[in-house]
């Protein structure tokens, strides 16, 4: 009776005991970890750290360089258009294969095939693409069309804007998944009273489909900035954050201060500044699902 007792107590704390390597490894990594480099970034730390504290001016300096300046600036223009492009593509690729066609599950997996492939594998054949010794402008000029040219990864006011393509390119296939997955949600009793008041589906969709599940909208959007700040592999692989800094993004001077210049404080500020970035998205959504948690227990009680 005792060893009974003994093993269902020991069944009901199993899930417990399971997640405990998980939540020291995470809050090893999350909290440790960004409270070390919060106070790295105010030591006064150079090519080797130095724990003596040195107060806040590499934030000051950071601010003050024009290289992470206008790589801030990059963020804000990737982030937004890189989100919503890949918002407005998956959602039209959702529409479209929630119409039942042929070989829908052929269609899913082409769309989804990006998201299989790493950054630096995308970045490095969409860079041959556009390339103007390997790509498209090499193309046209073997068929014989000499005058082609088609030289944005190496344009300044283009180099982004092809960066911006490859994301938007990778994620499409992430937001189609979840957006059809909330199509597939939708109560069809809605469907069917619209189609009954002579709606046709493309107000049905835009008045009663797509306004149900903003949830899932809100929630892609979420991960896609988590994706768009910590943005690092795909540049690299890409541009190089070239020419000059026209595709630099924070995580690429991060790397490069800490790494190739040996400036660790400064680069554990520019850390932070990414953390701090994560946290203005992340933090409002917690806030915000524990929110809507709340009212739905409020109104179910």
């Amino acid at each position: 009776m005792t060893k009974r007792s003994l093993g269902s107590r020991l069944a009901e704390k199993t899930p417990q005991l399971v997640l405990i390597p998980t939540l020291v490894a995470a809050f090893m990594y999350v909290v440790v970890f960004s409270l070390w480099t919060l106070w790295i970034s105010v030591s006064q730390s150079t090519l080797l750290p130095n724990m003596a504290y040195g107060g806040f001016g590499e934030y000051a300096a950071l601010w003050q360089s024009k290289r992470w300046v206008v790589s801030y600036q990059n963020l804000f223009v990737f982030g937004a258009l890189y989100v919503v492009g890949s918002l407005f593509i998956g959602s039209l690729l959702a529409i479209l294969i929630d119409q039942r066609v042929r070989f829908e599950s052929v269609w899913r997996t082409i769309f989804l095939y990006p998201l299989a492939i790493s950054f630096i594998v995308t970045g490095t054949v969409w860079r041959w693409i556009f390339h103007p010794q390997t790509g498209v402008e090499r193309a046209l000029n073997d068929l014989g069309w000499i005058s082609a040219n088609f030289d944005w990864i190496t344009d300044r006011d283009m180099a982004l804007y092809v960066v911006i393509f490859t994301g938007i390119w990778h994620a499409s296939g992430f937001a189609m998944a979840l957006i059809l997955a909330g199509l597939r949600s939708v109560d069809g009793d809605l469907v069917k009273a619209a189609q009954i008041d002579g709606a046709s589906m493309p107000r049905i969709y835009r008045k009663v489909i797509l306004p149900t599940i903003w949830p899932i909208f809100i929630a892609v959007t979420v991960v896609l900035l988590q994706f768009a700040i910590k943005t690092y592999d795909l540049v690299v692989a890409l541009t190089q954050g070239g020419p000059g800094v026209a595709t630099t993004v924070p995580a690429i001077v991060v790397y490069d201060l800490m790494f190739q210049r040996g400036q660790i404080a400064q680069g554990a500020a520019a850390a932070v500044m990414i953390l701090v970035a994560l946290a203005m998205v992340i933090v409002p959504y917690v806030l915000w699902t524990n929110w809507q948690a709340k009212k739905e227990g409020q109104r179910h009680g």
